[in-house]
Protein backbone atom coordinates (compact mmCIF):
# COMPACT_ATOMS: atom_id res chain seq x y z
CA UNK A 1 0.00 0.00 0.00
CA UNK A 2 1.33 3.42 -0.95
CA UNK A 3 1.08 5.80 1.99
CA UNK A 4 1.77 8.94 -0.03
CA UNK A 5 -1.04 11.43 -0.51
CA UNK A 6 -3.05 11.13 -3.71
CA UNK A 7 -3.09 14.37 -5.67
CA UNK A 8 -4.92 15.14 -8.92
CA UNK A 9 -3.75 17.69 -11.47
CA UNK A 10 -5.24 18.51 -14.87
CA UNK A 11 -4.23 20.40 -17.97
CA UNK A 12 -6.58 22.14 -20.37
CA UNK A 13 -7.39 19.22 -22.68
CA UNK A 14 -10.56 17.99 -20.94
CA UNK A 15 -11.51 19.92 -17.78
CA UNK A 16 -15.04 18.48 -17.64
CA UNK A 17 -13.79 14.87 -17.58
CA UNK A 18 -11.14 15.80 -15.01
CA UNK A 19 -13.84 17.30 -12.78
CA UNK A 20 -15.97 14.15 -13.05
CA UNK A 21 -13.00 11.96 -12.12
CA UNK A 22 -12.29 14.17 -9.09
CA UNK A 23 -15.92 13.90 -7.96
CA UNK A 24 -15.82 10.11 -8.29
CA UNK A 25 -12.75 10.04 -6.04
CA UNK A 26 -14.29 12.57 -3.62
CA UNK A 27 -11.22 14.69 -4.21
CA UNK A 28 -10.40 18.10 -5.63
CA UNK A 29 -8.11 19.10 -8.46
CA UNK A 30 -4.87 20.59 -7.16
CA UNK A 31 -3.93 24.14 -8.08
CA UNK A 32 -1.63 24.73 -11.03
CA UNK A 33 -1.20 27.47 -13.62
CA UNK A 34 -1.28 26.13 -17.18
CA UNK A 35 -1.24 29.04 -19.57
CA UNK A 36 0.78 30.60 -22.36
CA UNK A 37 3.62 33.07 -22.66
CA UNK A 38 2.92 35.95 -25.09
CA UNK A 39 4.62 34.15 -27.99
CA UNK A 40 2.53 30.99 -27.42
CA UNK A 41 4.90 28.80 -25.39
CA UNK A 42 3.25 26.73 -22.65
CA UNK A 43 3.68 28.25 -19.18
CA UNK A 44 3.27 25.95 -16.16
CA UNK A 45 3.55 26.63 -12.44
CA UNK A 46 2.57 24.12 -9.73
CA UNK A 47 1.00 26.02 -6.82
CA UNK A 48 0.86 23.17 -4.26
CA UNK A 49 3.50 21.12 -2.45
CA UNK A 50 3.80 17.73 -4.17
CA UNK A 51 6.99 16.42 -2.52
CA UNK A 52 6.42 12.74 -1.74
CA UNK A 53 2.90 12.73 -3.23
CA UNK A 54 1.35 10.12 -5.52
CA UNK A 55 0.37 12.41 -8.40
CA UNK A 56 -2.11 11.67 -11.18
CA UNK A 57 -1.97 14.12 -14.08
CA UNK A 58 -5.12 14.09 -16.24
CA UNK A 59 -4.21 15.39 -19.68
CA UNK A 60 -5.05 13.81 -23.02
CA UNK A 61 -3.55 14.68 -26.39
CA UNK A 62 -6.84 15.48 -28.08
CA UNK A 63 -7.15 18.39 -30.54
CA UNK A 64 -5.19 20.62 -30.62
CA UNK A 65 -2.81 17.66 -30.19
CA UNK A 66 0.50 19.51 -30.21
CA UNK A 67 -0.57 22.07 -27.61
CA UNK A 68 -2.03 19.40 -25.35
CA UNK A 69 1.00 17.14 -25.74
CA UNK A 70 3.32 19.97 -24.73
CA UNK A 71 1.13 20.71 -21.70
CA UNK A 72 1.37 17.06 -20.70
CA UNK A 73 5.16 16.97 -21.06
CA UNK A 74 5.82 20.30 -19.34
CA UNK A 75 3.44 19.60 -16.44
CA UNK A 76 5.08 16.20 -15.96
CA UNK A 77 8.50 17.82 -15.89
CA UNK A 78 7.34 20.44 -13.37
CA UNK A 79 5.87 17.77 -11.08
CA UNK A 80 9.01 15.66 -11.35
CA UNK A 81 11.27 18.62 -10.46
CA UNK A 82 8.96 19.38 -7.52
CA UNK A 83 9.85 15.91 -6.14
CA UNK A 84 6.55 14.07 -6.54
CA UNK A 85 7.03 10.48 -5.36
CA UNK A 86 5.26 8.99 -8.40
CA UNK A 87 3.67 10.58 -11.45
CA UNK A 88 0.97 8.72 -13.36
CA UNK A 89 0.04 10.33 -16.68
CA UNK A 90 -3.70 9.80 -17.13
CA UNK A 91 -4.06 10.13 -20.91
CA UNK A 92 -7.67 9.32 -21.87
CA UNK A 93 -6.83 9.75 -25.57
CA UNK A 94 -3.27 8.95 -26.67
CA UNK A 95 -2.65 10.93 -29.84
CA UNK A 96 -0.23 9.94 -32.60
CA UNK A 97 -1.29 6.33 -32.05
CA UNK A 98 -2.05 5.87 -35.74
CA UNK A 99 1.67 6.24 -36.54
CA UNK A 100 2.68 3.02 -34.79
CA UNK A 101 4.81 1.32 -37.49
CA UNK A 102 6.96 2.07 -40.50
CA UNK A 103 4.68 0.83 -43.26
CA UNK A 104 6.48 2.63 -46.10
CA UNK A 105 9.80 4.42 -46.60
CA UNK A 106 10.30 7.84 -45.10
CA UNK A 107 7.64 7.75 -42.36
CA UNK A 108 8.23 8.03 -38.59
CA UNK A 109 7.03 5.84 -35.74
CA UNK A 110 5.59 8.79 -33.86
CA UNK A 111 3.81 6.71 -31.22
CA UNK A 112 7.22 5.49 -30.03
CA UNK A 113 8.62 9.05 -30.10
CA UNK A 114 5.76 10.31 -27.89
CA UNK A 115 6.27 7.37 -25.50
CA UNK A 116 9.96 8.29 -25.21
CA UNK A 117 9.13 11.96 -24.61
CA UNK A 118 6.66 11.17 -21.83
CA UNK A 119 9.15 8.89 -20.10
CA UNK A 120 11.96 11.45 -20.45
CA UNK A 121 9.71 14.14 -18.96
CA UNK A 122 9.48 12.12 -15.75
CA UNK A 123 6.30 10.02 -15.93
CA UNK A 124 6.50 6.82 -13.87
CA UNK A 125 3.34 5.23 -15.24
CA UNK A 126 0.62 5.83 -17.84
CA UNK A 127 -3.11 5.16 -17.66
CA UNK A 128 -5.02 5.30 -20.94
CA UNK A 129 -8.11 4.01 -22.76
CA UNK A 130 -8.35 2.19 -26.09
CA UNK A 131 -4.98 2.70 -27.72
CA UNK A 132 -5.27 2.67 -31.50
CA UNK A 133 -3.06 -0.44 -31.47
CA UNK A 134 -2.55 -2.46 -28.28
CA UNK A 135 1.13 -3.07 -29.08
CA UNK A 136 1.82 0.63 -28.39
CA UNK A 137 2.08 -0.42 -24.73
CA UNK A 138 5.40 -2.01 -25.67
CA UNK A 139 6.78 1.34 -26.81
CA UNK A 140 6.90 2.51 -23.19
CA UNK A 141 9.71 1.76 -20.75
CA UNK A 142 7.30 2.44 -17.87
CA UNK A 143 4.19 0.47 -16.82
CA UNK A 144 1.05 1.14 -18.87
CA UNK A 145 -2.47 0.44 -17.62
CA UNK A 146 -4.45 0.07 -20.83
CA UNK A 147 -8.18 0.19 -20.10
CA UNK A 148 -10.97 -0.66 -22.51
CA UNK A 149 -14.08 1.45 -22.85
CA UNK A 150 -16.07 -1.54 -24.16
CA UNK A 151 -17.39 -2.72 -20.75
CA UNK A 152 -18.80 0.74 -20.00
CA UNK A 153 -20.21 1.15 -23.52
CA UNK A 154 -21.76 -2.33 -23.53
CA UNK A 155 -23.44 -1.74 -20.17
CA UNK A 156 -25.06 1.46 -21.48
CA UNK A 157 -26.06 0.02 -24.86
CA UNK A 158 -27.68 -3.05 -23.34
CA UNK A 159 -30.31 -0.65 -22.01
CA UNK A 160 -30.79 0.79 -25.51
CA UNK A 161 -30.93 -2.66 -27.09
CA UNK A 162 -32.92 -4.92 -24.74
CA UNK A 163 -32.99 -8.69 -25.47
CA UNK A 164 -35.94 -8.41 -27.87
CA UNK A 165 -34.07 -5.86 -30.05
CA UNK A 166 -30.83 -7.84 -29.95
CA UNK A 167 -32.48 -10.67 -31.87
CA UNK A 168 -32.25 -8.61 -35.05
CA UNK A 169 -28.94 -6.86 -34.21
CA UNK A 170 -25.60 -7.47 -35.93
CA UNK A 171 -22.32 -6.04 -34.68
CA UNK A 172 -20.08 -4.71 -37.46
CA UNK A 173 -16.34 -4.04 -37.42
CA UNK A 174 -15.48 -1.21 -39.84
CA UNK A 175 -12.22 -2.93 -40.81
CA UNK A 176 -10.19 -6.07 -40.17
CA UNK A 177 -8.15 -4.37 -37.43
CA UNK A 178 -11.24 -3.84 -35.28
CA UNK A 179 -12.44 -7.45 -35.27
CA UNK A 180 -11.25 -8.19 -31.72
CA UNK A 181 -13.23 -5.34 -30.12
CA UNK A 182 -16.28 -5.98 -32.30
CA UNK A 183 -16.17 -9.66 -31.36
CA UNK A 184 -16.23 -8.62 -27.67
CA UNK A 185 -19.46 -6.71 -28.33
CA UNK A 186 -20.94 -9.57 -30.37
CA UNK A 187 -20.26 -12.08 -27.59
CA UNK A 188 -21.70 -9.77 -24.92
CA UNK A 189 -24.81 -9.07 -27.00
CA UNK A 190 -24.96 -12.69 -28.23
CA UNK A 191 -25.54 -11.61 -31.81
CA UNK A 192 -23.81 -12.10 -35.20
CA UNK A 193 -20.65 -10.34 -36.33
CA UNK A 194 -19.95 -8.84 -39.76
CA UNK A 195 -16.94 -6.99 -41.20
CA UNK A 196 -16.64 -4.09 -43.63
CA UNK A 197 -13.71 -4.54 -46.02
CA UNK A 198 -12.03 -1.12 -45.86
CA UNK A 199 -8.77 -0.23 -47.62
CA UNK A 200 -6.87 2.85 -46.42
CA UNK A 201 -5.84 5.05 -49.36
CA UNK A 202 -3.95 7.72 -47.37
CA UNK A 203 -3.77 9.48 -44.00
CA UNK A 204 -7.36 10.72 -44.14
CA UNK A 205 -9.10 8.62 -46.80
CA UNK A 206 -10.29 5.04 -46.87
CA UNK A 207 -12.28 3.12 -49.47
CA UNK A 208 -15.04 0.70 -48.48
CA UNK A 209 -15.19 -2.22 -50.91
CA UNK A 210 -17.22 -5.09 -49.48
CA UNK A 211 -19.16 -6.53 -46.54
CA UNK A 212 -18.27 -9.90 -45.07
CA UNK A 213 -21.39 -11.37 -43.44
CA UNK A 214 -25.15 -11.17 -43.92
CA UNK A 215 -26.70 -7.84 -42.89
CA UNK A 216 -29.95 -8.02 -44.88
CA UNK A 217 -32.91 -7.05 -42.72
CA UNK A 218 -30.68 -6.53 -39.69
CA UNK A 219 -30.17 -3.58 -37.37
CA UNK A 220 -26.48 -2.67 -37.30
CA UNK A 221 -24.16 -1.47 -34.54
CA UNK A 222 -20.76 -0.40 -35.94
CA UNK A 223 -17.99 -0.54 -33.32
CA UNK A 224 -14.72 1.41 -33.64
CA UNK A 225 -12.03 2.95 -31.43
CA UNK A 226 -11.96 6.38 -33.06
CA UNK A 227 -13.83 8.65 -35.47
CA UNK A 228 -11.90 11.40 -37.24
CA UNK A 229 -13.46 12.91 -40.36
CA UNK A 230 -16.43 10.54 -40.26
CA UNK A 231 -15.94 9.69 -43.95
CA UNK A 232 -15.16 6.02 -43.38
CA UNK A 233 -18.10 5.58 -41.02
CA UNK A 234 -20.44 7.27 -43.49
CA UNK A 235 -19.15 5.06 -46.34
CA UNK A 236 -19.61 1.96 -44.19
CA UNK A 237 -23.18 3.03 -43.46
CA UNK A 238 -23.88 3.51 -47.16
CA UNK A 239 -22.63 0.08 -48.19
CA UNK A 240 -24.49 -1.58 -45.31
CA UNK A 241 -27.68 0.15 -46.43
CA UNK A 242 -27.09 -1.02 -49.99
CA UNK A 243 -26.85 -4.60 -48.66
CA UNK A 244 -30.27 -4.36 -47.05
CA UNK A 245 -29.50 -3.26 -43.48
CA UNK A 246 -32.33 -1.68 -41.50
CA UNK A 247 -31.36 0.88 -38.86
CA UNK A 248 -27.64 1.69 -38.51
CA UNK A 249 -25.97 2.83 -35.31
CA UNK A 250 -22.34 3.29 -34.28
CA UNK A 251 -20.37 3.44 -31.06
CA UNK A 252 -16.87 4.93 -30.94
CA UNK A 253 -14.54 5.55 -28.01
CA UNK A 254 -12.62 8.65 -29.17
CA UNK A 255 -14.58 11.43 -30.99
CA UNK A 256 -11.78 13.41 -32.66
CA UNK A 257 -14.25 15.07 -35.07
CA UNK A 258 -12.27 17.88 -36.75
CA UNK A 259 -14.01 20.63 -38.68
CA UNK A 260 -16.44 19.20 -41.23
CA UNK A 261 -16.72 15.80 -39.55
CA UNK A 262 -20.06 16.49 -37.87
CA UNK A 263 -21.55 17.30 -41.26
CA UNK A 264 -20.43 13.89 -42.54
CA UNK A 265 -22.11 12.24 -39.58
CA UNK A 266 -25.32 14.23 -40.06
CA UNK A 267 -25.50 13.29 -43.76
CA UNK A 268 -24.70 9.62 -43.13
CA UNK A 269 -27.24 6.80 -42.71
CA UNK A 270 -26.35 6.61 -39.00
CA UNK A 271 -29.34 6.99 -36.73
CA UNK A 272 -27.25 7.50 -33.55
CA UNK A 273 -23.51 7.76 -32.86
CA UNK A 274 -22.49 7.07 -29.27
CA UNK A 275 -19.07 8.34 -28.16
CA UNK A 276 -17.21 8.49 -24.86
CA UNK A 277 -15.96 11.68 -23.21
CA UNK A 278 -12.24 10.93 -23.58
CA UNK A 279 -12.27 13.94 -25.92
CA UNK A 280 -14.56 16.94 -25.29
CA UNK A 281 -17.07 17.60 -28.05
CA UNK A 282 -16.88 20.76 -30.10
CA UNK A 283 -19.95 23.03 -29.88
CA UNK A 284 -21.01 21.76 -33.32
CA UNK A 285 -20.77 18.11 -32.22
CA UNK A 286 -22.47 18.81 -28.89
CA UNK A 287 -25.38 20.33 -30.80
CA UNK A 288 -25.86 17.29 -33.04
CA UNK A 289 -28.99 15.26 -32.40
CA UNK A 290 -27.22 12.14 -33.62
CA UNK A 291 -24.22 12.25 -31.26
CA UNK A 292 -24.68 11.00 -27.68
CA UNK A 293 -22.01 10.85 -24.94
CA UNK A 294 -21.29 7.98 -22.54
CA UNK A 295 -18.91 8.95 -19.73
CA UNK A 296 -15.83 6.90 -18.80
CA UNK A 297 -15.04 9.09 -15.78
CA UNK A 298 -15.97 6.41 -13.24
CA UNK A 299 -13.81 3.84 -15.05
CA UNK A 300 -10.79 6.15 -14.92
CA UNK A 301 -11.56 7.17 -11.35
CA UNK A 302 -11.72 3.57 -10.19
CA UNK A 303 -8.46 2.78 -11.97
CA UNK A 304 -6.77 5.74 -10.27
CA UNK A 305 -8.05 4.55 -6.89
CA UNK A 306 -6.69 1.06 -7.51
CA UNK A 307 -3.31 2.20 -8.82
CA UNK A 308 -2.90 4.41 -5.75
CA UNK A 309 -3.77 1.50 -3.45
CA UNK A 310 -1.62 -1.00 -5.40
CA UNK A 311 -4.61 -3.26 -6.07
CA UNK A 312 -5.38 -4.90 -9.44
CA UNK A 313 -7.05 -2.96 -12.22
CA UNK A 314 -7.68 -6.11 -14.26
CA UNK A 315 -11.12 -6.55 -12.69
CA UNK A 316 -12.21 -3.43 -14.59
CA UNK A 317 -11.91 -5.40 -17.84
CA UNK A 318 -14.56 -7.87 -16.64
CA UNK A 319 -17.45 -5.46 -16.15
CA UNK A 320 -20.94 -6.76 -16.93
CA UNK A 321 -24.45 -5.44 -16.36
CA UNK A 322 -24.83 -7.79 -13.39
CA UNK A 323 -21.65 -6.60 -11.68
CA UNK A 324 -21.06 -3.16 -10.24
CA UNK A 325 -17.58 -1.67 -10.43
CA UNK A 326 -15.48 -2.11 -7.30
CA UNK A 327 -15.87 0.77 -4.88
CA UNK A 328 -19.61 1.10 -5.51
CA UNK A 329 -22.35 -0.43 -3.38
CA UNK A 330 -22.54 -4.16 -3.99
CA UNK A 331 -19.01 -4.43 -5.41
CA UNK A 332 -16.52 -6.94 -4.09
CA UNK A 333 -13.27 -5.86 -2.55
CA UNK A 334 -10.36 -7.45 -4.37
CA UNK A 335 -7.48 -8.99 -2.48
CA UNK A 336 -4.64 -6.51 -2.42
CA UNK A 337 -1.64 -7.55 -4.40
CA UNK A 338 0.88 -6.01 -6.73
CA UNK A 339 -0.50 -5.70 -10.28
Amino acid sequence: MINHKLMLFAGNSNPVLAGKIARYLNASLSDALVGRFPEGEVAVEIHEHVRGADVFLIQGTSPPPNDNLMELLIMTDALSRASASRITAVVPFFGYGRQDRKNRPGVPITAKLVANLLTAAGADRMLTIDLHAAQIQGFFDIPVDHLYAAPVLVKHLKKVFPPARRKRLTIVSPDVGGIKVADHFARDFQCPLAIVDKRRMGNSRAEVQNVIGDVTGRDILIVDDMISTGGSLAAAGQILKSRGAREIYAVVTHPVLPEGAVGNVERSPLKTLWVSDTIPLSPEAAGSRKIKVISVADLLGEAIKRIHADTPVSILFEYSEDRRPPGKAGGKTARKKKN
